[in-house]
């Protein structure tokens, strides 16, 4: 759900990007009176091709402005879409990380076991496996059901294979027995340690 959600997102930016940057240079060139404006086969109702055109004309300015409902449907119309740019907004900047994990302890009453400390395990026994350089760890999802994603620095010599391997073999499945996790899915993306050429004599 969430890379359907992050895929739309982008999509829907990318259109919107688009339209706008469209729209703002077929303005600008006929708000600058440039030749290549006339030049673009726009249709000959385009009303942005001279530099004294205007957006809005002012009959279309004031055509409803004396109707009794114009007002409260402009402010309610406004108000929405800040409502929505505002949500829209939080939704980019909400916090990701899981801050703490629900531990089944057996006794029916249960644990917190806190999300950061739970890196900082994970992260340690994935820097202790021959190859990585750095690890970067994160929590995700909810309490009973987190999810694990992890960014490895790999040294030169390292193998990916043998890496992804001891880390889901090892590192993820013995933080997913101690923390009395059913299942931990891990997102993990690797990377390559940035060093300088060796000169051979």
């Amino acid at each position: 759900m969430r890379g359907v959600r992050r895929t739309v997102n982008r999509v829907l930016l990318g259109l919107i990007g688009a339209v706008l940057f469209g729209a703002g240079g077929l303005v600008l060139l006929g708000g600058l009176g440039l030749p290549a404006a006339r030049h673009l086969g726009l249709p000959a109702h385009w009303p942005w091709s001279r530099p004294d055109d205007v957006l809005l004309s002012a009959h279309q300015r004031t055509r409803w402005t004396g109707q009794g409902w114009w007002w409260p449907a402009v402010i309610a119309a406004l108000a929405v879409l800040v409502l929505l740019t505002l949500w829209w907004l939080l939704v980019q900047l909400r916090r990701r990380r899981l801050n703490g994990i629900l531990v089944d302890t057996g006794d029916g009453e249960g644990a917190l076991l806190r999300g950061r400390a739970l890196e900082g395990v994970l992260a340690a026994g994935a820097e202790s496996l021959d190859g990585v350089d750095r690890a970067g760890v994160l929590l995700t999802g909810r309490r009973p059901e987190p999810r694990l994603r992890a960014v490895l620095t790999l040294a030169p010599h390292a193998d990916p294979g043998t890496v992804l391997r001891r880390l889901s073999d090892e590192t993820v499945a013995h933080a997913r027995r101690s923390a009395g996790l059913a299942r931990l899915p891990a997102d993990v993306r690797l990377r390559e340690t940035k060093h300088r050429a060796e000169r051979v004599s």
